[in-house]
């Protein structure tokens, strides 16, 4: 019976807070849905222009200009789509993009972890000073390379070519960083216990070390396959050939001194954004789980 009595009386008792109790809660509701709102208001101007634009491919180039101006298309068609197909080389475009986008990765993230590994597990001259001079590189303005860059290319005779789009643009200081970090966290006995078994030192890399560092390389990975696909200076500096254009450089191609066919440049927008995009949806949890298990670590 008393535990009954307890029972019945506890909600009253959680119902009769103290005036501090009570103005704390309040705070804190408000504050909550003040956050939301902020969230929802920041989403909206977030998406918005996106939706305009995948809505506007499919307009006529009258009705985007047109007024009143709406989202939905009140004539859809599909002639700027079929126009970008047919008329340009988009298609040849997306093949070039996602040729450097996912060779660049790929580059980026053996590189980047090697590097790390090296930085992490290894113990040589110079060490401290070489990774120093490294991360100082971070603070050199990417315009300054410019120049020196494109000199290599002249010499090289590497214009209009798929390696003057990847290497120089491969591997970073931020990548070895990151997988330094991250390599550092693997247990020494791991690889002590490897080698006494006759594993080398490259084995141990790519049997042991890529493996536990699986996070670091989806966050590396995604950043880097991002960047590589919306690149547009680079690209312009090193390409001539329409061919050898990526997608964005041969939408800005596009654009013409006396004619703007905005129905043709937002449709290319459009599916230049959903490698992107499905990218994201599809290797997001790995992302989220690198990000967090980075700053916990």
């Amino acid at each position: 019976m008393a535990s009954i009595d307890t029972m019945l009386q506890e909600p009253k008792t959680k119902m009769q807070l103290s005036p501090a109790a009570r103005k704390r809660r309040y705070s804190f509701i408000t504050g909550s849905v003040l956050v939301n709102l902020l969230l929802l208001l920041l989403l909206l101007l977030t998406v918005i222009p996106f939706l305009y634009m995948v809505f506007s491919a499919f307009k006529p180039n009258t009705e985007i200009f047109g007024t009143p101006i709406t989202l939905l298309p009140r004539n859809p068609t599909l002639a700027n789509m079929g126009a970008l197909l047919t008329q340009f080389p988009f298609a040849r475009w997306m093949l070039n993009t996602a040729i450097v986008a996912i060779g660049g990765t790929i580059t980026s993230l053996l590189l980047s972890s090697l590097a790390g590994f090296a930085f992490a597990k290894y113990d040589f001259r110079f060490k401290n000073v070489l990774f120093t001079l490294m991360l100082v590189t971070l603070l050199i303005p990417p315009q300054v390379l410019q120049i020196p860059q494109f000199e290599v290319i002249r010499e090289l005779h590497w214009f209009n070519t798929y390696q003057s789009l990847i290497i120089p643009r491969a591997v970073g200081a931020f990548g070895i960083f990151l997988m330094r970090q991250y390599t550092s966290t693997v247990p020494n006995e791991i690889l002590d216990s490897a080698r006494v078994d006759g594993a080398s030192e490259f084995a141990i890399w790519w049997r042991i070390v890529l493996p536990l560092v699986r996070p670091g390389l989806a966050v590396l990975g995604i950043l880097s396959f991002t960047g590589l696909w919306n690149d547009f200076y680079w690209p312009l500096v090193v390409t001539t050939d329409p061919s050898m254009f990526v997608a964005n450089l041969g939408i800005a191609s596009l654009v013409g001194p006396y004619d703007y066919q905005y129905g043709i440049l937002l449709s290319g927008a459009v599916l230049a954004s959903l490698p992107i995009i499905l990218m994201f949806l599809v290797f997001q949890r790995q992302f989220i789980a690198g990000l967090t298990q980075g700053a916990v670590k």
